[in-house]
């Protein structure tokens, strides 16, 4: 995933499959241009789409009939009426589900997501079946391409076969480095490929003029999740160091070095990719946009950056012709400057061929494969075997192909009808919403009506794109897994850097229709829905209000109030990096944010607290998104009689349906992974942090003052 290519903020954390800390190469449809070692969590934004293992390796899955998502409005089977529901509403709402759905060997986590993930991946793979046998299909189409991507994916005996030919070409270029120009060019061909070597580079828009697309190029090169992974010095760091330290020895001992030699190169890696974390900033303070604006001009940066010789970097990567330069994090470049001056020539190749192996690993023979999962699978997430094969391949082709195959998904899979009755649920949320401002007691008229301008501009993308992306240029064929990785990510990195100098296309997507999320674009001021997303339990086209407006509309309200969350608050109406706030009204909002904040501070999972400020954006969203979809749908109830379903009221059943979104149990290490890294708080933490700031909740249920769900007056959180 792109880290701050665009700093969109999504719905959901994450899906955490094993084998999610992987190269961002192999984990975007995007191929990803910018390096992220924890590619889907790391928006700055937010954002996070599924960063699911790429393919490799074999591992197998029972059969799962309870990982179909219902398409039943709510299942009173997830309840556990042993828990009050003003006591612990996540527990009432959800225990009989986390109960009843244990996490599978081959997931760290298990959630509704997860469930209406697999889901759409069964519609996948029958596509890509059919494609892969579909020889021969008209070449060059996206059926063909496709069909044979996948195929070769699935091809495991070619793949042991070839072993680690296909990279042969690459390490010889390693080892051929010899100066420090020669190094920097090899960096910028790796990058091509995916590999997350020293630093990202890509294309975003301009902060400070939204019509337009520049060169952008922040902190990486990491090959463990954050950089606080290299600097907290508690017991369990201090453990996982030397787990990645004899992880990374494993890989070079597979490469083929011996073993003293493998541990020493493990050494090297370890101490270059510290150097970088220590000058790495921090996750929290990435958030804030004018942290990592920095515009400089080509022909200055050799004032920040005197060993960096940038002329020749971007001829190596084919960039057009770049004026300027976003350097997120200047600090950071010029510690890798210093590097570029002081670390031996041969030092450098080891940490290139790591993150040459790091990359390609998920798409080589078994060894290689394996090796990957028992690290960034087994030991950071806690998964315990790996996706079966076909899952992997699915995933590996949505991320490569995704609009490709997502034609045939959106095809097979999402009725006109469902996209109509979402875009109404749209509108009405937006109303809702421009009802809110109108009587924001904390909001000014002058700042009231800026906010108002920004709602109003808002664009919408419902379901799919209107403009399908063109994969003309993207060669695949059956002969070799790991090629067609190389070519899609070489694909994916050479159309980014080809919008640089030209003006931002406000059509493109940055999910895959059959992506179980959603996103917020402040850049774009755009709130994005794929298809996957609008499906049971989520959305219903022909399903209780209640339940929709309690599932979808908190998803639609929580993208929508990301406009003035946090980050998106710091851009105008076109996207542009600019204050329209007074004073005080700016100083009221901060303050509210600091509440949440606060409040989000003192939730804890297995030892770890979750950290306030980094996820105040996304807590902010949930508040913000459940306040206004609970506002729509009481407009949707007047003049309609109350009906009770299952014995519950509509309103009742509206805040079941927010629950019912986030049951799900974790692994200890996936929630602490999840907790250190990510901008969205774990699922319980959601649902009893925004319905404990609700009124409205306490009213539908009954709970009286001073229960645990219900925050008194002096402490209770209020924005919208």
């Amino acid at each position: 995933m792109i880290e701050s290519m665009t700093r969109r903020s999504c719905y959901l954390a994450v899906l955490l499959l094993p084998g999610l800390i992987l190269p961002p190469g192999l984990l975007s449809q995007d191929a990803t241009t910018k390096s992220s070692t924890i590619a889907a969590t790391t928006q700055p934004g937010g954002c996070a789409s599924f960063a699911a293992p790429a393919a490799g390796g074999g591992g197998g899955r029972a059969d799962r009939a309870s990982g179909q998502a219902s398409t039943r409005d709510f299942d009173t089977a997830n309840l556990d009426r042993s828990i009050a529901p003003c006591d612990d509403f996540y527990k009432f709402a959800d225990g009989g589900w986390i109960k009843n759905n244990p996490i599978p060997a081959d997931h760290s986590s298990w959630a509704t997501f997860n469930q209406l993930h697999d889901k759409n991946e069964d519609v996948l793979r029958a596509i890509l079946d059919e494609a892969s046998k579909d020889t021969p299909a008209k070449p060059g189409s996206n059926w063909q391409k496709i069909g044979d991507f996948y195929a070769s994916c699935m091809n495991e005996s070619q793949i042991e076969s070839a072993g680690l030919k296909p990279l042969d070409p690459e390490f010889q270029a390693i080892n051929d480095i010899k100066d420090v120009e020669g190094l920097q060019a090899e960096i910028a061909h790796l990058q091509r490929e995916g590999a997350n070597a020293a630093f990202g580079f890509g294309s975003d828009q301009d902060f400070k003029d939204s019509t337009k697309v520049i060169a952008d190029a922040e902190q990486g090169g990491l090959g463990l999740p954050d950089r606080q992974y290299y600097r907290d010095n508690d017991d369990r760091s201090k453990q996982l160091r030397d787990q990645y330290l004899e992880h990374v020895t494993n890989m070079f001992k597979l490469m083929g070095d011996d073993p003293a030699k493998a541990a020493a190169e493990a050494k090297t890696v370890m101490s270059m990719e510290t150097t970088l974390a220590n000058a790495s900033m921090d996750r929290a303070d990435r958030r804030n946009p004018d942290n990592v604006y920095h515009k400089m001009a080509v022909n200055d940066l050799g004032q920040l950056t005197p060993h960096i010789s940038w002329n020749v970097y971007l001829k190596e990567v084919s960039a057009p012709e770049v004026g300027a330069v976003n350097i997120e994090q200047p600090d950071f470049f010029k510690a890798l400057d210093s590097a570029f001056s002081s670390v031996p020539l041969d030092d450098w190749k080891i940490y290139l061929r790591w993150h040459l192996i790091h990359s390609a690993a998920p798409a080589l023979s078994e060894k290689f494969v394996d090796e990957n999962f028992d690290f960034y699978g087994k030991t950071l997430t806690g998964a315990k075997e790996q996706l079966p094969r076909w899952r992997r391949c699915v995933e590996a082709t949505d991320r490569q192909l995704g609009e490709a195959l997502g034609q045939y998904y959106v095809q097979r899979n999402f009725p006109p009808e469902a996209k109509t009755k979402a875009i109404v649920m749209v509108h009405n949320l937006i109303d809702a919403l421009h009802d809110d401002l109108k009587r924001l007691d904390w909001m000014s008229p002058v700042t009231r009506e800026e906010a108002i301008k920004k709602l109003q501009a808002i664009n919408l993308k419902i379901g799919y794109p209107d403009k399908w992306r063109d994969y003309s240029s993207f060669q695949v064929d059956r002969a070799s897994y790991v090629q067609n990785a190389l070519r899609g990510r070489a694909f994916a990195f050479n159309r980014d850097l080809a919008k640089i100098g030209k003006p931002v296309d406000r059509s493109e997507w940055d999910m895959t229709p059959p992506t179980v999320n959603a996103y917020y674009n402040p850049q774009m001021n755009e709130i994005v829905f794929p298809a996957g997303i609008l499906q049971p339990p989520f959305f219903n086209p022909n399903g209780d209000p209640a339940i929709n407006y309690g599932g979808m509309g908190a998803v639609i309200g929580h993208e929508m109030t990301h406009g003035f969350d946090d980050q998106g608050a710091r851009f105008d109406p076109k996207g542009n990096l600019k204050n329209w706030w007074t004073d005080e009204d700016l100083k009221n909002f901060k303050e509210r944010g600091d509440c949440i904040a606060k409040q989000y501070e003192g939730y804890e999972f297995d030892g770890e607290h979750e950290n306030g400020k980094l996820v105040e954006g996304e807590s902010i969203a949930d508040l913000g998104g459940l306040t206004i979809s609970y506002a729509a749908f009481e407009k949707t109830l007047k003049g309609k009689p109350r009906t009770e379903i299952d014995g519950f009221t509509p309103e009742q059943r509206f805040f079941l349906g927010f629950a019912q979104v986030w049951a799900g149990n974790y692994r200890s290490e996936a929630a602490r992974l999840l907790i250190k890294t990510n901008e969205h708080p774990l699922g319980q933490f959601r649902t009893n942090g925004v319905v404990s700031n609700m009124p409205a909740f306490a009213k539908a249920f009954g709970c009286s003052a001073g229960s645990p769900m219900v925050h008194s007056d002096t402490l209770r959180c209020r924005i919208w």
